[in-house]
């Protein structure tokens, strides 16, 4: 049976400049995906204690377990902080990912969408979202796209679609934490 895969997630901005790199990932093997993950093509990653790399050469290392769901073709994705006070979930507005063998990558558009565990939420980063979209000329598409993106998200979120489950995060968790 086919084991967690080592993975490194990297962000870019739109002009191809590294943004961030995640630089220890696990890859969960489709065959332990919930099937309905699984139909929907989810790229499920989880981390703990990863050493984040930013632009400026920073380094700092995540403090809580997240779990992080790519959708394909989606113009977000999910990132599930298995914090004390319960699940948060940050959500980023990006452009589709790719997959290289063991390499996710994805355009970081800024707008962000933070889902707290009493289910409340809020749009962030706007400001930047707007100073990188005159910094970098966002072509129209990309604009429509990112905001199609972020009214898709808020519509799953409301409707608590996948990947807003907290018990299936924490399951993934804990069956990974098992694993090692």
């Amino acid at each position: 049976m086919e084991s967690y895969q080592h993975c490194v997630i990297k962000s870019f901005k739109h002009d191809g400049s590294i943004h961030r790199c995640w630089e220890h990932n696990w890859l969960i093997p489709a065959h332990l995906l919930l099937p309905q993950h699984a139909a929907l093509g989810f790229m499920v990653t989880i981390n703990f204690e990863t050493p984040i790399v930013e632009a400026s050469g920073k380094v700092w290392m995540s403090e809580v377990p997240a779990v992080s769901f790519f959708l394909p073709g989606q113009w977000y994705n999910v990132v599930a902080l298995l914090e004390e006070g319960g699940i948060r979930y940050y959500c980023n507005l990006t452009s589709p990912y790719t997959w290289n063998n063991t390499l996710l990558t994805y355009i970081d558009y800024d707008l962000d969408v933070i889902r707290l565990p009493d289910g409340s939420r809020r749009v962030v980063d706007e400001d930047e979202y707007e100073l990188h979209n005159a910094k970098y000329g966002y072509p129209r598409d990309v604009q429509e796209h990112v905001l199609e993106g972020l009214n898709k998200l808020l519509l799953q979120m409301d409707e608590q679609e996948p990947p807003f489950h907290d018990e299936v995060i924490i399951a993934y968790y804990e069956a990974w934490r098992k694993s090692l």
